[in-house]
């Protein structure tokens, strides 16, 4: 087995310095990962390219290195290639000829050559003799100089022949740890995941910030899915995923804080806490998934005002990008059926956001703010190695749900009061209780336990999270009531 790594074109005009630099991070990221494989595994690099050789390689190995070069940051494209001694015109011809001769058939083709050192014979020498030897001796339909079906790449240097085999377009970017480390603020839907993506491809070390603002449910859903983008694209780096907990300023933010403001003041919360998380990793930037325009908290004018509760710089990958081209490159990283099954935390969207908040107007709602309540979830934030968290994501945290409900069941309303009285829940016979969902870890424990609970919200999934987080804290008695078709979000 032996593969020729290209680096990413924006590598090469890099200073020299630079440059040598990048490849030796490329190089050493790569035989961290390929150890993994086979310890028989060599990389190799000089001032342009990487080689990954193991003599004696079997398929599986082969294709296994391969999987690792498709998805190592750094990589502009790598070819599977046999080396061999250099001969002569024919002796060129009869070695390139077993590598081509099924492929050809009824197709139209042309022989690239790229040559290093001195020769008896140019490159097109040998482009013209080897591609007249394949049209006599395969089954090809053409020679097309043009606009050729298949290209044949051959490369010559000095006093080896490297016939080209198969060529894969690599994942681009830069080597991981090229660039400095960055806190990426994850809530598992497609925005996070997405800017995470693109922030490990541009060589930034990504460690994890998670806001937990639905349970334990929640959490172990963002850690799968963090674990995911770590172990596919990041796994030459041991990072961080951070969860701080975050309910209680939640809470604090719906009961004081007016409701047009609400969105851009947890924001706000966040950034805050964000900073101090990554200040005590010494982490110099934070990474968010915020969209111009999206929704109402992230036009210029609400951004704006986010980002003045820090000094660090806040990093928005997909600042332009509309929906679909993040929802399409959520299916092309794999991180699409993670979002596409993580809830929307919806909890705290304003009836009547404002679009263009006002510094004084911020002040003021803040100044009712206990900031006590935000150093505290700071301080119980819990903080473990990405390659650890795997340990929780076997956790049960299913509940049960029915679909109807009779005089026997007793209902939750567990909707904000606003969203309840425009849309007011009705069961005939069947006993509500209306409890909003920031109020419902500190009530439950307050009602008779000796019957079960069923938690009702619009679409199902604020319901099962808060369901399986009373599970999980040792309530047994609780299930989700479910009228409605199974949300998209839901947890299955």
């Amino acid at each position: 087995m032996h593969f020729i790594i290209k680096v990413f074109p924006e590598i090469f005009v890099k200073s020299a310095p630079v440059r040598k630099r990048f490849i030796k991070h490329l190089r050493d990221n790569l035989r961290r990962l390929m150890v993994q494989v086979d310890a028989k595994v060599e990389v190799k690099s000089d001032w342009e390219k990487l080689e990954v050789l193991s003599p004696g390689a079997d398929e599986l190995i082969t294709a296994q290195v391969a999987d690792i070069l498709s998805r190592t940051p750094g990589i502009g494209n790598y070819s599977l290639i046999t080396a061999y001694p250099l001969g002569d015109l024919d002796d060129i011809f009869q070695k390139v000829l077993p590598h081509w001769k099924e492929a050809l058939a009824d197709k139209s083709f042309c022989v690239r050559v790229k040559r290093n050192g001195n020769h008896v014979f140019s490159s097109v020498d040998v482009e013209r003799y080897v591609g007249g030897g394949l049209l006599h001796n395969t089954p090809a339909r053409a020679v097309d100089l043009h606009n050729p079906d298949i290209i044949v790449p051959l490369e010559i240097k000095h006093d080896r022949l490297f016939v080209i085999s198969s060529k894969f377009k690599g994942l681009g970017g830069y080597p991981l740890g090229a660039q400095d480390a960055v806190l990426s603020l994850i809530s598992g839907g497609f925005d996070s995941t997405v800017s995470t993506y693109l922030s490990i491809r541009r060589g930034l070390r990504s460690h994890y910030c998670f806001f937990n603002l639905g349970g334990r449910a929640h959490e172990i859903g963002v850690k799968e899915v963090a674990y995911y983008l770590w172990n596919k694209y990041g796994a030459s780096h041991r990072v961080k995923f951070v969860s701080v907990p975050f309910e209680d300023v939640v809470r604090e933010i719906l009961e004081k804080v007016d409701n047009a403001y609400m969105g851009v003041i947890l924001k706000r919360m966040m950034l805050r806490a964000a900073e101090q998380v990554a200040e005590s990793l010494e982490i110099p930037a934070l990474v968010t998934g915020e969209s111009v325009a999206q929704v109402s908290s992230q036009t210029l004018i609400n951004l704006n005002m986010i980002d003045r509760v820090t000094d660090m710089v806040v990093l928005r990958p997909l600042a332009t990008m509309d929906k679909g081209e993040i929802i399409d490159l959520s299916r092309k990283i794999g991180t699409e059926t993670f979002a596409a099954s993580m809830p929307e935390y919806c909890g705290v969207i304003s009836v009547n956001p404002t679009t263009r908040a006002k510094l004084h107007r911020v002040e003021k709602e803040e100044s009712r703010f206990d900031f006590a309540v935000l150093e505290r979830a700071i301080a119980e934030r819990v903080a473990q190695n990405i390659d650890e968290v795997v340990d929780d994501l076997n956790a049960d945290l299913s509940v049960p749900v029915i679909g109807f409900a009779d005089a026997s069941h007793t209902i939750i309303d567990i909707r904000h009061p606003d969203e309840e009285e425009t849309r007011p829940l009705r069961v005939e016979g069947v006993t509500i209780l209306k409890i909003p969902f920031y109020s419902l870890n500190n009530r439950f424990a307050n009602l008779p336990q000796e019957q079960t609970y069923w938690l009702y919200c619009q679409k199902g999934v604020m319901s099962q999270l808060h369901a399986a987080n009373l599970k999980d804290a040792g309530h047994g008695n609780i299930g989700v009531y479910r009228p409605e078709p199974v949300s998209a979000c839901a947890i299955g």
